[in-house]
């Protein structure tokens, strides 16, 4: 004769089983999707972005001009492969009233870093390489700030339509960031008759020209 109570947990017992199998199928489907995700997006492509900083510099080189600028080139995606950035292009447009101006070609001359010395208590620019390709990836993301050179070319008053070229390996489409510039009558004549070695800072976030529909998002001198 079974026992009451022995008939009640065979039913039980078979649906904790049942329920028990389900979870540990369930489980295996979900370790496998996310192994398979987990493995798609290690072989995918790293999606480089490059954002410009709020930073512009300007300076001379005896007649030539140079700009320094230190974008990041980063990537979101941890991936088995690394992107390589094969090289980098600069450009400068005059539009409005300065349209008709001669338009400057830049060359990559070099890269460098900025890096404090206690000892002058001044912020030094030094090379750090020459134009070569560099590796990015989701652990090492670069910021390299370029040197780019114009030779025979001074700025004029007015405003300018720029860019930022990267080229990439595998023939992807270029990396472009634009970006606009406004160089007034002051900030010009300073930097025809300052001291060569003089570096002048360009910003595109100052409080005073945000307001500003002309100027808004563009770099301007500090001092305008």
């Amino acid at each position: 004769m079974v026992d009451t109570g022995e008939r009640a947990t065979t039913p039980r017992r078979r649906r904790f089983e049942a329920v028990h199998k389900w979870s540990a199928t369930a489980a295996g489907v979900v370790a496998l999707a996310l192994s398979l995700y987990n493995f798609a997006e290690l072989q995918r492509k790293p999606t480089i972005d490059v954002t410009l900083p709020h930073l512009l510099r300007i300076g001379l080189a005896g007649k030539d001009t140079k700009f320094q600028i230190q974008p990041t080139v980063s990537t979101r995606f941890k991936t088995q492969d690394v992107e390589v950035i094969r090289d980098a292009r600069f450009q400068l447009t005059p539009t409005g009233s300065i349209s008709s101006s001669r338009r400057p070609v830049f060359y990559w001359r070099e890269t460098g870093a900025y890096a404090y010395d206690f000892t002058s208590d001044q912020v030094n620019f030094k090379w750090t390489s020459d134009p070569a390709p560099f590796i990015v990836s989701q652990e090492k993301p670069q910021q390299p700030t370029f040197v780019f050179q114009a030779a025979n070319w001074s700025l004029e008053p007015g405003r300018y339509e720029g860019s930022i070229q990267m080229s990439r390996s595998e023939n992807h489409n270029l990396l472009t960031k634009n970006f606009c510039l406004i160089i007034s009558k002051k900030s010009a004549t300073e930097i025809r008759s300052g001291d060569p070695r003089t570096i002048y800072f360009f910003r595109n976030d100052l409080p005073k020209f945000t307001s500003s529909n002309k100027s808004s998002g563009c770099y301007v001198r500090e001092t305008d």
